[in-house]
Formats: structure tokens, sequence, C-alpha cells
């Protein structure tokens, strides 16, 4: 399904890998544990991240495997208990990860449902409705999953279709789309090539309030674009990639405290790929450059956890292991804002291979993630690695008008006592030891959300953005 041709010397930098990088894990205290050993019939290759439900549990999907072998979805207890909601037809594929809405339902695409993708809605119980089949003329193989804005409706990309028929096979060049809770779709743009092409990865709604993503190829030298989109649809390209500075990127963009966004090229730089940083002004500077010996591949892009240091993952590189994809397993790092790697974990593809989707910070303060091979089935796997940052809260929407309704999720908030919205108190419901209900209270403004519990202040992990 990946374009592996885009890569250029990446599958070469694979094949030389040096194999004492294994000297350069680093000494931090951590805890990696394999939660989950896929063995095709609960599913297979979980290509995207898992996310953290309301009930505390992480949902995701696998592109293969099942019981009809067109993926699936899954849930997923913090210890490792799993379950599957539900399986798709042959040839579904779902590839891009789930969003969990202020309904409570999740939502998310497959790549090639009806042939050309389609939206589709999923209960806590596995109910699965189909919300829309694409056409082609309003886009084709959605790769990437939803997000849920600050109006409520859904934002997505598709790689291919839309109404342009400048780029190669006559498929499109991907769009951007709106679609409701209801399935009412709406293109808002489709790309032309010199503007961008092939969006791989999903859109980030920004303090602004309009979104933000990248496109895989295309743009002035044919590399990719990172891009700004207003809802309205006015599309803005911020930066054309010439290699130098990045090659295919196709992971979205995350937006760091400092208010820039930051990202990742699986390729370019020095063949190996990228880690950037780009100004909402479309300034961007190359925060880090792999080199092959410690990391070849940065798929999944990257998150900012509350130490204020980026985490990600490189789909190659590592321990040598003639099982894993180009004889390497892949590896977790830290990255500083200032360019400083750390290597925290090298796959060996007994505990998992080729980690391919970015690592989720789940409110325990330890990090889930997946690979899409290795494992005790040679299947893929699903993770957890504690560095011992500390449990936090977050909100679901991330941004919201006075009166909104706002969910809290955490750990231990039983017996709650406040929730405030930087420093304006709300009134709420503790639902469970996962989950509180609240509003935005009167007067809040944009900053941190604390909730006092018995055991402690839990702060958010990014400001809560206030909206008019």
């Amino acid at each position: 399904m990946i374009k592996l041709q885009t890569l250029g010397s990446l599958a070469e930098a694979c094949l030389v890998l040096v194999l004492c990088v294994a000297a350069a894990i680093a000494s931090h205290a951590q805890t990696f544990t394999t939660l989950t050993n896929f063995n095709a019939g609960n599913g297979a290759s979980p290509w995207a991240p898992v996310i953290q439900g309301t009930d505390g549990n992480f949902y995701g999907v696998t592109q293969y495997g099942g019981a009809d072998s067109g993926g699936t979805v899954f849930k997923i207890t913090p210890g490792g208990e799993m379950s599957n909601l539900y399986n798709f037809d042959n040839y579904d594929y779902p590839f891009g990860a789930l969003v969990q809405a202020a309904d409570g339902n999740f939502y998310g695409t497959t790549s090639e449902g009806s042939n050309w993708g389609t939206v589709f809605k999923i209960t806590k119980k596995g109910k699965l409705t189909t919300l829309h089949t694409f056409d082609g003329t309003d886009g084709t193989t959605p790769y990437a999953g939803l997000i849920q804005a600050s109006d409520g409706n859904l934002y997505g990309t598709t790689y291919n279709g839309g109404a342009s028929d400048t780029c190669p096979y006559d498929y499109g060049c991907g769009t951007v789309f709106k679609i409701t809770g209801k399935g009412k779709l709406t293109t808002l743009y489709s790309f032309g090539g010199t503007d961008g092409e092939e969006p791989f990865a999903g859109l980030l709604q920004a303090a602004d309030g309009n979104f933000y993503g990248t496109t895989s190829e295309g743009g002035t030298n044919g590399y990719g674009t990172v891009f700004k989109i207003t809802r309205k649809g006015t599309l803005t390209t911020l930066h054309s990639f010439d290699g130098t500075d990045g090659e295919f990127p196709s992971a979205g963009l995350v937006q760091a405290t400092d208010g820039n966004f930051y990202g990742t090229a699986a390729a370019g730089g020095n063949g190996n790929g990228t880690v950037f940083k780009i100004t909402t002004g479309g300034t961007l500077t190359t925060v880090y450059s792999f080199e092959g010996t410690n990391g070849i591949g940065p798929y999944g892009g990257l998150i900012q956890a509350t130490d204020g240091n980026f985490y990600l993952t490189t789909e190659f590189g590592g321990i040598a292991e003639t099982f894993c994809s180009f004889d390497s397993c892949g590896m977790i790092f830290e990255l500083t804002p200032e360019g400083t790697l750390t290597a925290l974990h090298s796959f060996d593809g007994t505990d998992g291979g080729n980690p391919y989707a970015a690592l989720l910070q789940s409110t325990n303060g330890s990090f889930y993630g997946t690979t899409i091979a290795g494992g005790s089935n040679g299947n893929g796997t699903i993770f957890s690695l504690s560095t011992g940052l500390g449990p936090f809260v977050s909100t679901k929407p991330a941004s919201g008008k006075l009166g909104a309704k706002v969910i809290i999720l955490g750990t231990s908030l039983t017996g709650a006592t406040s929730v405030s919205f930087n420093g304006t108190a709300a009134t709420f419901k503790v639902v469970s030891s996962a989950e509180i209900k609240t509003m935005v209270p009167a007067g809040a403004t944009t900053g941190m959300v604390e909730v006092t519990t018995p055991v402690g202040t839990l702060k958010s992990n990014v400001a809560f953005q206030v909206t008019q």
C-alpha cells in the first residue's frame, strides 16, 4: 500500500546499518512492555496509532487480518487485554487512526472500502455505520484518520481523487474534506500538483482556528509541502520541500508549546529523514537529520510530551535482524526542541518490528504504540514504554467556546474536588475514574485545565483554547 519507490536512498541505507547502534541506547529509567501480539485472526499490521477513549481503554485499527481479512477495529485495556469490536470485509483496509467525537462514538476511514474508500462511525459496542463512500470525484483512498474540529464537524484528507486531473494516472491529486456526523461530505479543496499532491496524513486544527497539514509529494520541487487551509477552503502553501530539508512528509504536524509546528519527513536530509520546525508564516528549520546509523524513516511523526520534549519512532534502524523489513526493526527516540536526540528503545523483532505510527502519551504518563511486524506471530504488536513521566489530564476537544461541553480524560479522577480552566472554576460531574464531564465556564480564557483529586492536582498536557 505504501509507495516505497518514493523513498530514494532509504532502502539502501537500511541495508548498511551500523551494528553499534545499541550502544547509543539511553540510560533513562524506563520500562518497555509488549502488551499484545497480533495473530492475524485478531488483526495484523496496525499502521495507525492507538487513541485513548473516555473509558480509559485504548482503541485502534489493523489494516489486515480479522475474521474476514479486511482489517479490524479493536479495544485494548492498559493491562493488555484485547478484544475485537469489528471485522471488516476483504479489501476494506482501515489505515488511519480513529477519533472519538463528542458524541462518544468513534469515527474513521477505510482506504479501499467499495474500491474508493469510506468514512465510518462505530459505537463502543461495535455497531458500524458507513457514513460516506467516495466516488473518485470527491476523493479516493483516505489513508489518514479524521479530526473533530471546534465547529463539531469532522475533517480529513484523501490521498488521491478530486477535481484535478493533472496528477499521474488521472486519479487526481487528493483532497481536503469536511463531513458531518450524519455523513454529509463537502470537498473543501482539490490539490493540483504544484500546490501539493497526495496528502498522506491528516489535519491539525491550530490555535488560530485554521487547519495545517502536509502533502507527501508535489509542490515546487515535487518532494511534498506544508500547507494551511481555512474552514472555507482557502489554501496557502507554506513550504515546498527540496530534498535537502526533507522529502516525503508522510505524517501530520503538531503545534508545540512555543506556537510553532513540528513534523517529520520520511526521507531527504541526509537521505534517511528529517525532523523540522515551521512557523505559521512558513519559515522552515531542520531540527534533526537522521544519519542512518541511528534511525531511518520517521514515518509516523512526533508528539510533544508533558516534559516538553518530542517523542517519535523510526520504522527502520537499530538492531539488525533478518526477519524485519530491510533487516532492521526500528527504534523509539526522545528529541529536545533544540535537536538533541536520545535513543530509548531498539526493537529486536521478538518485541515488535518496524513501528510505523506515532506514539500516544496516555494520561497515566506512559507511551503506547504499535508495530506493523514482529512479535511472537510476525503480525505486529502493541507496546507501552514508561520513562517516569507522571500523570496528567487531557480534554476532548482541545478547544471550545464559553459554555461548550468538554470531556476530561485522566486516571484516578474519582473524588475530584475542583476543575478549573486557566484558573476559572467550572462545574463538573465525575463519570468514572477516567472521565469527567464539564463545560467551559463563563470568564474562562485560554490556558491549562487543572483537576484537583485526592492524590494531587493534575494539569492538562496542552493549553485549552477558548474560542469566540
